[in-house]
């Protein structure tokens, strides 16, 4: 299968959340329209993306949730298990520790780094912080993959050539300023200002209608 779009991407991973959600309650079966609404998409949409990744299978009863699930899958998690580390051990930091601990079997978080002595050495649900200094040993150790940065915005880009140097092959961006890396990195930049800015102006455009 070719490489789908990164909205493609992002899609599957909120329908496969969703259904999930959806199987822990109990449902075994959904139809794309149920879908849509939950993910306030059209049915079109969600037909057309679950057709993209090869999965047919629409009974009268809908879609085995199950079955979806697997085939979602094979599709956008790696074949092989990929290792994570959060660098910037702050309150952001040790959150994401907490929330993406055993979130998928195919992604693992394994470290955790930051500069400051008193964070060094201590754990949170069992992941230990490093020093900054022993990045390119760790980082090669457990063979990881992907950094979440979450340091100071004025430290970013350094640390961002840090860890493409240390062999980190994608970074997700938390701070507050837009970094580069080589085109051979790949690169997703959250910006939680931006976010909130955009719904509170669509908030300000809805109140005039």
């Amino acid at each position: 299968m070719k490489v789908l779009p990164e909205k493609t991407i992002e899609r599957l991973s909120e329908y496969r959340r969703t259904i999930l959600r959806c199987l822990d309650r109990g449902k075994t079966h959904i139809f794309s329209h149920e879908l849509a609404e939950m993910q306030n998409l059209t049915a079109v949409q969600v037909r057309r993306d679950i057709m993209f990744i090869g999965y047919a299978s629409q009974s009268r009863k809908g879609y085995d949730i199950k079955d979806l699930a697997k085939a979602i899958g094979k599709v956008i998690d790696p074949k092989e298990q990929l290792n994570m580390a959060v660098v910037g051990y702050g309150n952001l930091g040790k959150a994401l520790c907490a929330y993406l601990l055993n979130r998928r079997p195919m992604l693992k978080l394994v470290a955790a780094f930051d500069i400051d002595p008193k964070k060094i050495g201590s754990t949170v649900t069992g992941i230990q912080c490093y020093s900054i200094e022993r990045l390119r040993e760790i980082i090669s150790t457990y063979d990881i993959s992907i950094a979440i940065l979450t340091v100071p915005a004025a430290a970013a880009q350094e640390m961002a050539k840090a860890l493409v140097a240390s062999g980190i092959k994608g970074i997700l961006n938390f701070t507050a300023t837009n970094i580069n890396v080589p085109h051979d990195v790949y690169l997703e930049e959250l910006n939680i200002i931006t976010s909130v800015e955009k719904v509170a102006y669509f908030i300000k455009h809805k109140k005039k209608v």
